[in-house]
């Protein structure tokens, strides 16, 4: 795992007597994609706006690159490239035009040549020089990830990027962030889409009702979940018994259906085991986890 970019450390956020995030811990590594998963309201934007100090914070650290934010706030903030909510564009500029007064506010000098390879990356070199007001709304997210990388940051924070773009503009959103991540850039990404944290990232944490219950690898949510395969049998309750009995947990979901835990290897004997005993095999199938389900597992239901 790369170095950690961006940590967290028990950050809390009150209005008045209202709490709206509590105690949130979390690190993002180097060339890595951390999600942020959570109905809307649950506080995501908030721990985003707090991280890059558009909101103050109750209590808590941001570090960025060992370093904490209220201590030098230019330094670290230098090191962020962030879309939060809309980018804003001057329409009746080219994108070339917003891109350069973009940079002119830099801290970091930024050679032309850097701003040609990053349009050319987010795909936009045709159209660069025409104004921004004929842009679509995925040509204009495109370019306001120009606008957060061009300084070359070392984490790249998102929140809800792909609002309102059609499934081509997530398409080609998402292969841009896998991009940027594979060259090293840390990418914190918010969104109540399941289906696109599960596309893209490589862990994520749950965020639910202000607080933070749970951070997963992606790869063991897939990992975990292939271990549950469906059968199709003629005598559910009758498989269910006879697995019990080699120790392999099932459970009967109707008379002919039932949900099995066990890895790939045991699935043969499995098989061999209960035709043996008799009964009819119609179907096996891998269940392949979906964030979904683990997501209702983890909030009991909660809904996004």
């Amino acid at each position: 795992m790369g170095k950690s970019v961006l940590q967290i450390k028990n950050l809390s956020k009150n209005v008045g007597k209202k709490s709206i995030v509590r105690n949130i811990n979390f690190e993002v590594n180097q060339g890595e994609v951390f999600g942020l998963l959570g109905p809307n309201g649950a506080g995501k934007t908030t721990i985003i706006r707090a991280i890059v100090s558009l909101i103050s914070r109750t209590s808590g650290t941001v570090l960025i690159n060992g370093i904490d934010v209220s201590v030098d706030f230019k330094g670290t903030i230098s090191e962020v490239g962030a879309i939060i909510e809309n980018p804003e564009f001057y329409m009746y500029m080219s994108g070339w035009a917003n891109l350069q007064q973009f940079t002119r506010m830099s801290r970091k000098s930024i050679s032309e040549e850097r701003m040609k390879e990053i349009v050319a990356r987010v795909k936009l070199t045709d159209a660069i020089q025409q104004k921004v007001k004929t842009y679509s709304l995925g040509m204009r997210q495109r370019l306001g990830l120009a606008q957060a990388l061009v300084h070359q940051p070392a984490i790249l924070i998102l929140d809800e990027p792909t609002n309102g773009l059609d499934p081509q503009g997530m398409a080609e959103f998402r292969d841009i962030i896998r991009e940027v991540s594979a060259q090293g850039t840390a990418v914190l990404i918010s969104s109540h889409l399941l289906s696109e944290i599960q596309q893209i990232t490589d862990r994520f944490a749950i965020i639910e009702k202000g607080e933070l219950t749970h951070i997963e690898t992606m790869s063991d949510l897939m990992n975990e979940a292939h271990a549950k395969y469906l059968l199709k049998v003629s005598k559910a309750a009758e498989a269910v018994r006879l697995l019990a009995a080699m120790e392999v947990e099932a459970v009967a979901t109707d008379d002919q259906h039932l949900e099995v835990l066990m890895t790939e290897a045991q699935v043969p004997l499995v098989v061999k085991e209960l035709v043996a005993r008799d009964l009819a095999i119609f179907a096996v199938t891998a269940k392949t986890g979906s964030l979904e389900e683990r997501f209702f597992e983890l909030t009991e239901g909660g809904s996004l």
